[in-house]
């Protein structure tokens, strides 16, 4: 970490260590009553968000949070524009590669097209490159190459769009490789970087920006805050006003607000696995952290973004809304 990035860190450390309440500039609490409910807007898209969801022993956690999925847009009458799968897909044996079974009973069962009809924009964690017995990105990139699937991941970072934002998922598993768990080589690193400075610099026509990975850059769970990753894309974040950083790998909910940062850092790593444990008081570093089972609902229109966390009984337990300007609003 350089010297300057090392100061930027720690000034936004003691921000967060700070921050009791919404004062910061920008940010505001209002009543829920501000913004319309679930499927109000017309032209909005709802987008929904797991990660850390394919577990490997019992089903029970993932069948919860699945069947709570379908059960929210069923009684919502919502459409969902896309599901996002954020990382850590497969944990354990993954035999068969894209004929594997585990295709069929954890996703294609799970989240069946009749109840979500949409692409499943993928990426991938730090389990999908564990070798068990082989890495697993081969066989997840394969498996939406051969197509007949709504299983989206043509890359290991790629950009889609929607009419209100535009998305990049990027590949976050920057550890050092070690023996049976991988992760990005170092050239694949430098042309990431290069990948989404470019289309950071790009003009765009949609009113949000929206980065999605497996890691959190800031985290209350028990990861904690990724150093590695804060170095490489923090500050391009802030240069580029960056309004939502989506992500997993921490078993939990959680909303984090930074003291005058553009972004929103949402964790929603609680899809199916194990939960753990909050490390930091919400009180103290941002604005919402929850040990709970559960997913995220992404509305979208021109006018603001809305995410609300979900319990695996259809309740809302934190939501909060943003405009392209970069006002939030805690509902």
């Amino acid at each position: 970490m350089t010297t300057t990035t090392r100061r930027r860190f720690l000034r936004q450390t003691f921000a967060f260590s700070a921050l009791s309440s919404a004062t910061w500039p920008g940010h505001s609490s209002a009543a829920a009553a501000a913004v319309p409910a679930p499927g109000a807007i017309a032209e909005a898209q709802h987008l929904l968000a797991i990660g850390d969801w394919g577990a490997d022993r019992s089903l029970d956690r993932q069948r919860a949070v699945a069947q709570a999925m379908q059960s929210y847009t069923r009684d919502k009458a919502l459409r969902t524009s896309a599901l996002l799968m954020l990382g850590d897909n497969f944990y354990g044996p993954f035999e068969g590669g894209v004929s594997c079974p585990r295709w069929r009973t954890q996703f294609e069962e799970m989240y069946p097209r009749s109840a979500f009809d949409c692409p499943c924009y993928a990426m991938l964690g730090n389990h999908d490159y564990h070798e068990e017995p082989a890495s697993k990105p081969d066989d997840q990139l394969a498996y939406a190459a051969k197509g007949g699937t709504r299983w989206t991941l043509p890359a290991k970072w790629y950009r889609f769009d929607l009419p209100s934002a535009t998305f990049l998922v990027l590949d976050s598993n920057y550890r050092k490789p070690q023996k049976g768990k991988g992760g990005l080589k170092e050239e694949e690193k430098a042309a990431q970087l290069a990948w989404l400075k470019a289309e950071l610099a790009r003009p765009r026509t949609t009113p949000f920006l929206i980065v999605l990975a497996h890691h959190p850059l800031y985290s209350n769970g028990v990861h904690g805050d990724s150093s590695t990753l804060i170095e490489a894309w923090e500050p391009l974040f802030r240069q580029h006003g960056v309004h939502l950083y989506l992500c997993g790998h921490d078993h939990d909910l959680q909303h984090l607000e930074l003291d005058s940062h553009p972004t929103s850092f949402v964790v929603s790593g609680a899809g199916g696995t194990g939960l753990t444990d909050i490390q930091k008081d919400p009180k103290k570093r941002g604005r919402f952290s929850q040990k709970v089972q559960g997913f995220t609902h992404l509305e979208l229109s021109p006018q603001r973004l809305t995410l609300r966390h979900v319990d695996t009984d259809g309740q809302v337990l934190h939501a909060f809304s943003k405009t392209p300007e970069g006002k939030v609003v805690i509902l």
